[in-house]
């Protein structure tokens, strides 16, 4: 699972942003006002740390959720494929102080009725998102991540 080198560059300046503003990243007019979070993931081939930008879901305190779409790809992304191979992975996030926190966590894959409540959760607060399950044929995962914070 490789990513065109445009998109890396992307997200490396986005990385570089977040942790320089806070958590915030203003210059990418789509990310504005995104709630973000930074995933630390090792790589599943290489056993190098990866760190993607990804908007996240709070499920109540040390809990937050992903939406692994890449955009209604037809495959599932690479953070996502690392983190099955190595669940052990970091977040940093903003906290209400306008700090970037790091923490260690565990990332899962929902399934069942836990994935339909989730699934849920984004249905009704963006439902935009949601709607990239309409374009593909894969289930798209959602994942949690626990972590001490």
């Amino acid at each position: 699972m490789s990513m065109p080198d445009d998109i890396r560059a992307i997200n490396r300046a986005v990385v570089e942003e977040f942790r320089a503003n806070g958590g915030r990243v203003t210059t990418l007019e789509m990310l504005r006002d995104a709630d973000l979070v930074l995933l630390t993931t090792t790589g599943a081939k290489t056993g190098r740390p990866h760190t993607s930008p990804l908007g996240y879901f709070t499920d109540g305190p040390g809990r937050i959720f992903l939406w692994a779409s890449a955009m209604a790809a037809p495959s599932h992304p690479a953070w996502y494929h690392n983190l099955v191979a190595h669940p052990r992975v970091t977040v940093e996030l903003r906290t209400g102080e306008g700090v970037v926190e790091s923490f260690e966590g565990t990332a899962t894959t929902a399934k069942g009725a836990e994935r339909e409540r989730l699934l849920g959760i984004i249905r009704s607060t963006r439902p935009e998102i949601a709607a990239h399950q309409d374009r593909t044929d894969r289930e798209i995962p959602v994942v949690v991540v626990e972590y001490a914070g």
